[in-house]
């Protein structure tokens, strides 16, 4: 028996790195997948980088004030070679023809140098070739076929850049284009810069339009499907046998329970928003200890148990409150002073709690507090005969003969040392050990509450006391309950952290 439980350990904690390596594993995997899935989300609209390898930075346009950046080339592999077919995107055969004309005009050039030993634009396949590009130059503007990849902009900027370059603001676009590819415009300037401006300004801008058939769905052709298959494999087979395993492990927990369980997995499964992938490649990452995300968790949280803390107050609160003004406006205080005087009192402990109480607060007042404000009761109650004393007009008739200036002093201390004493020494009996006391102040206590209770009863006080305590609760939810912020919820949860920390200290 020792043997095995010796073994036992080492089995856990083998069983432990295994299960942690899987994790891991599926975790990089997932996190693979999510990048991919970026990847396919962003290539789109950042087709024209990967194609160019080329950023603009420190570019902006702000109203009549443009400023087109400084160019950065970055080194990148023939991504759009690539990823292209997985998207459904083919060439757009016009915008193919128009760039494969204008080398073949290169071309035609270079030849025509090589064998006359002259810059000449006279040969008639040169001849051709301009009249071929006037013609397609404006049934592209007018076709515009950069609407089907969303690209109209492009054309609007390959129009500008046109008309800046032939620098005649009142032409329009297509006359800009057929000046250009005229010879007069070529042979008044150098060929070579001509076609190199088109190379560098205008050839990107055509270069990055593309055809992207429409499916039987409705929808454009996208195979990201079946790139996305093997990880749906594997995240369907982690799925399936993690549930599983939770099922035969944990007591009452079904096989549809667990996959509920891990409901954020489905979303791995699911070829829709596939960005929301984020929420289970975050949790696989935590889990398998890549990242640490116990911090925002427990803001997270927070956060939530706060709103939910703030709604349930209110709505608690405002019920209790809503109950009680429904008792009262049914009468229930009147039900209640009604059963009162017929209902006997139940006593648990044969002990009056209510004048216990009124002895033990009578007993603190003279022994401790009395003692403590006696030079101020002193005070307060030789003013008042000074007071007294002074709007008499016999005394003041009296106040001049010598001698009673100082008898009136006199008798203000005796008097006021007189009923100073008299109330300690009231207050000092009554908190004595006397049985018969003690029965009346019972007695007293109790007519005082049947006195109390009788006067209620009366129609006039009844109702006055009702609509009182009615629209009192009514102001209660108005200033306190509805006025419940997240601010005062979150104060409240840092005094919680706070203490909690002090605890951990």
């Amino acid at each position: 028996m020792s043997s095995i439980q010796r073994l036992t350990p080492s089995k856990s904690k083998r069983k432990f790195r295994l299960a942690l390596l899987w994790e891991r594993a599926v975790a990089l995997v997932a996190s693979l997948n999510y990048l991919l899935v970026l990847f396919d989300l962003t290539y789109l609209p950042l087709r024209d980088f990967w194609l160019h390898g080329e950023v603009q930075l420190l570019s902006f346009d702000i109203g009549p004030v443009s400023f087109s950046g400084l160019p950065l080339e970055v080194p990148l592999p023939p991504i759009t070679q690539w990823y292209d077919p997985i998207k459904g995107i083919q060439p757009y055969r016009d915008t193919e023809q128009y760039l494969d004309k204008v080398d073949e005009l290169k071309a035609e050039i270079d030849a025509t140098n090589l064998r006359t030993k002259l810059r000449s634009l006279q040969s008639p396949e040169v001849t051709q070739l301009l009249e071929d590009l006037r013609q397609r130059s404006v049934e592209m503007i007018e076709t515009n076929p950069f609407q089907l990849a969303n690209k109209t902009g492009d054309l609007e900027k390959i129009k500008n850049k046109m008309r800046e370059h032939i620098a005649n603001d009142e032409d329009s676009a297509k006359e800009a284009f057929i000046e250009f590819w005229s010879q007069a415009n070529l042979t008044a300037k150098d060929p070579e810069n001509e076609l190199e401006f088109f190379n560098e300004e205008i050839r990107p801008l055509i270069q990055a339009n593309y055809y992207r058939p429409i499916g039987e769905t409705g929808d454009f052709v996208d195979y990201f499907g079946l790139v996305d298959f093997p990880f749906f494999l594997i995240f369907l087979t982690d799925f399936l046998g993690r549930t599983w395993f939770i099922s035969r492990q944990r007591t009452g927990v079904s096989w549809l329970d667990a996959m509920l369980w891990r409901w954020y997995d489905i979303f791995f499964l699911i070829p829709l928003w596939r960005w929301l992938r984020i929420i289970p490649v975050t949790i696989r990452l935590d889990q398998a200890k890549l990242v640490d995300m116990s911090a925002i968790q427990k803001q997270a949280r927070q956060g939530f148990v706060a709103e939910i803390a703030g709604d349930m107050t209110q709505v608690v609160v405002i019920q209790i409150i809503n109950e009680l003004q429904s008792s009262i406006r049914q009468g229930e205080i009147a039900n209640f002073l009604q059963q009162r005087e017929v209902r006997p009192y139940i006593d648990l402990n044969e002990t009056d709690e209510v004048a216990a109480l009124t002895k033990i607060m009578v007993q603190m007042t003279v022994n401790q507090v009395f003692p403590a404000i006696r030079t101020d009761i002193e005070d307060l109650l030789r003013h008042n005969v000074d007071k007294i004393l002074n709007q008499s007009q016999a005394y003041q008739g009296l106040e001049r003969v010598p001698g009673v200036e100082t008898i009136r002093n006199q008798l203000t201390e005796q008097l006021v040392h007189q009923i100073t004493q008299a109330l300690y020494d009231g207050l000092d009996a009554a908190i004595a050990d006397d049985p018969v006391g003690d029965q009346i102040l019972q007695r007293l206590i109790r007519h005082l509450g049947e006195a109390y209770g009788s006067q209620m009863q009366t129609q006039k006080t009844l109702d006055e006391i009702q609509y009182l305590l009615n629209a009192f609760l009514e102001e209660v939810k108005v200033n306190y309950v509805e006025r419940l912020s997240q601010e005062d919820l979150e104060d409240i949860l840092d005094q919680t952290r706070a203490i909690r920390q002090k605890r951990q200290v």
